[in-house]
């Protein structure tokens, strides 16, 4: 059996290494979990290992709010201290406190 641990948490506030976004943990998946045509897609040079955490975000960049699904290898802190402006945010979340957003409901 697969043992996977993720390292960032629900409601933490991450960026991509490489693209310029950034969003909030939502959810995680302890491996891969899309689809293989998602996974296809991406540049074989570029693809992430599937036995790792993935990260469902409420992503944001200068143009645009959306979802992103990252691979952990992928993520690193965001250590800007600022709020995450994601309309989907107050749904899932309550107000930014301490560099994170705590979740309005319990999880199983």
């Amino acid at each position: 059996m697969l043992k996977t641990r993720a390292k960032y948490h629900l409601g933490q506030v991450l960026r991509h290494r490489k693209h310029p976004f950034r969003g909030v943990v939502f959810d995680v998946d302890a491996m891969f979990s899309n689809t293989e045509e998602w996974y296809e897609a991406i540049p074989e040079e570029s693809r992430p290992d599937r036995d790792q955490p993935f990260y469902h975000l409420l992503a944001e960049n200068d143009q645009s709010y959306y979802v992103a699904y990252v691979s952990e290898q992928n993520l690193v802190p965001d250590d800007t201290g600022e709020p995450v402006s994601h309309p989907d945010l107050p749904d899932l979340f309550g107000d930014f406190e301490n560099g994170c957003y705590p979740l309005h409901f319990q999880m199983n």
